[in-house]
């Protein structure tokens, strides 16, 4: 018996990473998954895989940024599940350069995978929920929303509006039993930093599944309470007086 049977979650940006080790813990305490991200082929391997837990994985491949393909996953998760407990707002996109030469395609971008998709899966979860009496949205920033590097305008702008938009959920969704937390990741083992492709490949390392029980703590709690904000690094990295 796990800590979520019964309970339906959206996971964004689950084909790998980050999204894909936190969609795995929901499925180990019981939760049924619709998982969603852009790559279809990556996508359906992540479903077959989390399937082996004994739990129902629906994968629905698309953009989060594009708002048809937000309302065909809502709408996709609702007719088989006909509600929706968890949701996770995970997908994200870095592109990174110096401010003055930072082109604004890539910052139309950023913006539009980090914050935008999360915007729009919150506004049809908050429908979703008020309706149903409750549920749960797990924002997944980043420590650069407290703690910028150079070269990340849009990421680190990015990621300090979803703590806004956070913040404005949890105030919205109080009076509704819907709860709303913001976890900021530090340097995770994920496939490019595993490749050694990453800008941090080289700095301390948490695995994602440690990262990932944070998100599934966040979900398990009893429905009135909330974890707001939980942020999560190795002992070793660089945070607090990082330049």
């Amino acid at each position: 018996m796990g800590g979520l049977d019964g309970k339906i979650a959206l996971v964004t940006g689950a084909n790998r990473g980050i999204g894909k080790g936190i969609a795995r813990g929901l499925a180990r305490e019981g939760a049924s998954l619709v998982i969603t991200a852009r790559g279809a082929e990556d996508l359906e391997r992540t479903a077959a895989e989390l399937s082996g837990a004994g739990v129902t994985v629906i994968p629905i491949a698309g953009d989060v940024s594009d708002e048809t393909h937000v309302d065909r996953l809502f709408q996709g998760a609702m007719d088989r599940f006909g509600r929706l407990d968890i949701l996770v707002n995970n997908a994200g996109a870095f592109d990174g350069a110096p401010l003055d030469e930072f082109p604004t395609e890539a910052w139309n971008r950023v913006i539009g995978v980090n914050l935008t998709a999360p915007f729009l899966c919150t506004r049809v979860a908050m429908r979703i929920m008020k309706r149903q009496g409750g549920g749960r949205i797990i924002n997944v920033a980043s420590i650069s929303a407290q703690r910028v590097r150079p070269n990340s305008a849009a990421y680190s702008a990015s990621k300090h509006g979803v703590w806004g938009l956070t913040q404005v959920t949890a105030l919205e969704g109080r009076d509704h039993g819907i709860a709303a937390s913001c976890l900021y990741p530090g340097n995770t083992l994920i496939e490019r930093n595993q490749r050694g492709e990453g800008v941090n490949a080289q700095e301390p390392m948490m695995s994602v599944d440690e990262l990932a029980q944070a998100a599934v703590w966040m979900a398990l709690l009893p429905p009135h309470v909330t974890m707001l904000e939980a942020t999560v690094l190795p002992i070793q990295q660089a945070f607090i007086g990082r330049g």
